[in-house]
């Protein structure tokens, strides 16, 4: 994910990359070769040679002139990096889940409100092409109201899920907390904050949950459910179908540039496009554009990161209880102090 998110910002005018910090690889000389991203073949990334290099965070952050670190660390590491970044004064993107725990989260935002700068989780999908357009869909109603909602996102195992880094499987949360979180706090954010949720789903070895059903229960909302899996045996998809009182919304990754369909009653299916960069580019571009307008995230915030967190681990106590799990809001607020800064982001 920190190659796909370099690529992001060598795009990006408004940015420039300053510093990589790797505990294991480095660039040299400005070229950082055959590292594959998330969504691209592994190729070489050609950096100023002048970026400066380094093992160790907490070098990094002492560096002067640096306005954004972005965190791509596996996800026991953000709690730490995250704060330490927030208490240098710096802005972040932090890549989802925020922290393995919501106890964890809210330190995080415990930094940021002491802190000129803020965090924002990066939740991709609420930036992605096909997906982005429902926010304002579904809050003025274009085609009625949504009567039911699923959602899913199925993946194989991911080759790093198996690595020894760390002491086991739960380190990391399974999909529940590394996949399923994306459309958690889809859901979340399109719908509100669910009463309460039930969940089944599937253990791995290690105890961690790499394959959960979820239903979100809304007293006066629409039927909402959602699927996330390592469970395939090869590949990624991704989908949605939303029953409006209009219309059908159907996504559908597999079906490549026809992915997003829309059905009327009465009408042919048509294919609505989804041009433009994907999720990873537009949330890059949205937290850059954030830090040189001096303006907090709004679209996605670390309180939002920290109630995808709440809900996961609803469905997760709902899974191992067998039974509905109540949801309490008791979110924690964020303050953002104002910050000057340089027309250019400079980023780590």
């Amino acid at each position: 994910m920190g190659v796909t998110h370099l690529h992001a910002y060598l795009n990006n005018p408004l940015a420039r990359v300053v510093a990589v910090c790797d505990a294991v690889r480095l660039p040299l000389n400005g070229v950082l070769s055959g590292v594959a991203g998330n969504i691209r073949m592994a190729d070489d990334i050609y950096l100023n040679p002048d970026v400066k290099v380094f093992r160790n965070l907490d070098e990094l952050l002492a560096e002067p002139g640096i306005h954004l670190v972005d965190i791509c660390t596996p996800t026991p590491l953000h709690p730490e990096q995250a704060i330490a970044a927030l208490q240098s004064g710096k802005h972040v993107l932090c890549e989802k889940p925020l922290a393995r725990s919501s106890l964890e989260a809210r330190e995080i935002l415990k930094a940021a409100a002491n802190s000129p700068g803020w965090v924002m989780p990066a939740m991709c999908m609420r930036f992605w092409p096909g997906w982005s357009w429902l926010k304002q869909l579904v809050a003025e109603e274009t085609f009625g109201k949504v009567l039911a909602a699923k959602f899913s996102r199925v993946s194989a195992m991911p080759a790093w899920s198996n690595q020894t880094t760390y002491k086991a499987e739960m380190d990391l949360g399974g999909a529940l907390f590394d996949l399923h979180v994306h459309d958690t706090d889809f859901v979340n954010y399109l719908f509100g904050l669910p009463d309460s949720v039930f969940s089944s789903g599937v253990l791995g070895k290690g105890g961690a949950i790499n394959h959960v059903v979820t239903q979100y229960h809304f007293a006066d909302g629409p039927t909402v459910h959602a699927e996330g899996s390592w469970l395939r045996m090869q590949g990624f998809d991704m989908a949605y179908t939303l029953h409006c009182e209009r219309v059908t919304l159907d996504f559908d990754l597999a079906r490549g540039t026809d992915a997003l369909r829309l059905t009327q009653p009465g009408k042919m299916p048509r294919t609505v496009p989804c041009d433009g960069p994907d999720g990873y580019n537009v949330e890059v571009n949205y937290i850059v554009d954030c830090v040189v307008n001096q303006r907090a995230p709004q679209i996605v915030t670390g309180t939002d990161g920290l109630m995808a967190l709440e809900i996961c681990e609803a469905e997760e106590k709902s899974i191992r209880l067998g039974k509905p799990v109540q949801i309490l809001n008791a979110t924690t607020s964020e303050t953002h102090p104002p910050t000057l800064l340089k027309p250019e982001t400079q980023c780590a």
